[in-house]
């Protein structure tokens, strides 16, 4: 009997890398960079876009799990 140790990782919010709903820290959490980053790139979108990156967020934030 063989187990496979690379299950897949969840993709869901974080818990501890939480600033306002985690779904910044969670996909930091999923491709294994700095939170930061990802929340920088966040606002930089969010400009970028014209608002529709905030959708997206908030979107993120009400499908993925906790």
């Amino acid at each position: 009997m063989t187990f496979d140790s690379n299950a897949p990782k969840p993709f869901a919010r974080s818990s501890s890398q939480r600033m306002v709903g985690g779904v910044c820290g969670g996909i930091s959490e999923y491709f294994g960079v700095d939170a930061n980053l990802v929340r920088a790139g966040a606002v930089l979108a969010a400009f970028v876009t014209g608002g529709t990156a905030i959708l997206v967020y908030l979107a993120l934030w009400m499908l993925l799990p906790a």
